[in-house]
């Protein structure tokens, strides 16, 4: 399924249970850090192995959080009028700039820091 299919699935979801109303820019925004915040909450306080251990043990609830996540990152782009594919090959792009492979491969350093 394309980009562009799933926004379209997202948008009949939202718009059969007439949502939108619900949906503008400020609370997409909301909803989206509130999802990845419940993401963060299933690897709170772990560290090593525990972190390999959570994602054996909630699979299911990690699949679902990403889901939530990516439903609300593709409908905050839709309604905005953001070609998400494109804006990502531009990021891409723009980090490739700022991280060349000879600098930062093997580095966690910021750009600013290479």
């Amino acid at each position: 399924m394309t980009i562009n299919q799933l926004q379209q699935r997202i948008r009949s979801f939202r718009d059969e249970r007439n949502w939108m109303q619900f949906h503008n820019h400020k609370d997409m925004a909301i909803a989206l850090s509130i999802e990845a915040a419940e993401l963060q909450e299933l690897f709170l306080w772990k560290k090593g192995n525990e972190i390999e251990e959570v994602v054996k043990i909630k699979k299911v609830q990690i699949t679902e959080e990403v889901a939530d996540i990516a439903v609300y990152l593709f409908e905050l782009a839709d309604n905005l009028g953001i070609d998400i594919a494109s804006a990502i090959e531009n990021k891409l792009h723009k980090n490739a700039q700022k991280y060349p492979v000879e600098k930062a491969r093997d580095s966690s350093k910021k750009y600013n820091e290479l």
